[in-house]
């Protein structure tokens, strides 16, 4: 009998918020793993079989990823399956510093890996783990900033990198900084940062009017031509894009009127939406967009799941937007009265209940690996789990692609 397998990654970022890594979060079948009582034994074969299950560079961009190790894992020299280039192995908080581990992680150190400590607190017993570790990772949620402070200022002067996990506002992410850690997983990114109306630079003012032209109730080619035009990097991106090999057209487009009745009015509303937000967050870390994008693409893709099929185009735009707050950090809102989207997505956008809502709970809970909520609301939507992580995984590969047109 086949065991199913779930993933989620969660991005970590520099200091100039470039995403450095992906942690990978793994369930194996629709019970929560960490149910198990042996967790040492549940992770050996998730830990192992889930790294060669999923295409790692397809999830992670090429990136490095993290993976949670445990003493049994370390102990038989499993961990030695992934491959050194691409793997951070992070060493569970639960594990013991004793021989057998100590052992296992020099091994692993001589090989070449790159060995993590994960949501460290400093004692004596973890000095010879210390010795060998690149990366501490610290929680911001369990740590005053004295501690912060001072687990930063003790470990740099051995070399060792660190790490601000769940750093979950620009606060958090400003003092990291200051404090002199150089990695940061969190949320940080997907809030606004100022959340009082501010002005939106001109640029973005043009996006933001491009957006609310393309979803008035029937769109005008020759004016969306117009105001496509006078951007030149949005004009690009459309002409790149209907001439990219997604659209295998026998003729290249050179015109923006002639791309725009080529692609029709709903893949209009899809397409140039993708490319206003993505020209909208430009100063903004790249992961927030490919973010998007996964969710669009997963709420689209999954419409037939909950019975929507007619309402694809919509739900796409219910992911793209999920985040838009935090692209023009204004009040989302403020935002949805501006460009006007369908009632049903604008109440699942602002958190009202329904279905709509749900499914977009869903795309949250399987991006951050909250498996428990998971499960919940798919018993509520009477949706298949597996089919739904199969989903999430297409929609990973298929944003970092589009991000690259």
């Amino acid at each position: 009998m086949s065991v199913e397998h779930f993933i989620a990654r969660q991005p970590i970022f520099d200091v100039e918020q470039k995403v450095y890594a992906y942690e990978l979060l793994f369930r194996s079948g629709l019970d929560n793993y960490f149910d198990c009582d042996d967790i040492d034994h549940a992770s050996t074969s998730v830990i192992a079989d889930s790294f060669l299950l999923f295409g790692i560079d397809e999830m992670t961009g090429g990136r490095r990823a993290f993976l949670n190790c445990t003493r049994k894992v370390l102990v038989e020299d499993l961990a030695t399956s992934l491959p050194k280039q691409h793997a951070v192995i992070e060493v569970l908080e639960t594990v013991e510093p004793d021989e057998e581990v100590i052992a296992a992680c020099k091994r692993l150190k001589d090989m070449g890996y790159i060995l993590a400590l994960d949501d460290f607190v400093y004692h004596q017993k973890f000095e010879p783990l210390l010795d060998l570790a690149d990366i501490v990772k610290v929680d911001f949620l369990l740590s005053g900033p004295g501690e912060r402070q001072r687990m930063s200022t003790l470990l740099r002067r051995r070399g060792i990198r660190m790490l601000a996990e769940k750093v979950e506002t620009q606060e958090d992410f400003e003092q990291a900084v200051a404090m002199g850690y150089e990695l940061f997983q969190g949320y940080f990114f997907s809030k606004p940062i100022i959340l009082s109306r501010r002005d939106i630079p001109t640029n973005k003012l043009q996006y933001l009017r491009v957006l609310k032209e393309i979803h008035s109730p029937e769109i005008d080619f020759q004016r969306m031509a117009q105001i496509v035009q006078s951007e030149i990097a949005l004009s690009y991106k459309l002409l790149k894009l209907i001439n990219s090999a997604a659209f295998a057209l026998r003729h290249k487009v050179s015109n923006i009127l002639q791309a725009l009745s080529l692609l029709g009015e709903r893949e209009v509303r899809t397409w140039v939406s993708l490319l206003a937000i993505s020209a909208m967050a430009d100063d903004k870390p790249a992961e927030l967009v490919v973010n998007s994008l996964i969710r669009a693409r997963f709420c689209d893709q999954a419409a037939e799941l909950i019975g929507e099929e007619s309402q694809r185009s919509e739900l796409f735009l219910m992911g793209l937007f999920s985040q838009l707050d935090a692209i023009l950090d204004r009040p989302l809102p403020e935002l949805l009265d501006e460009i006007q989207v369908a009632p049903q997505i604008r109440q699942a956008l602002l958190g009202e209940e329904g279905v709509l809502n749900q499914f977009l709970q869903v795309t949250i809970a399987l991006e951050r690996g909250y498996w428990d909520r998971l499960h919940t609301l798919a018993a509520q939507l009477n949706l298949n789990e597996l089919a739904l992580s199969e989903t999430y995984l297409d929609a990973v590969r298929w944003a970092q692609k589009t991000y690259k047109v």
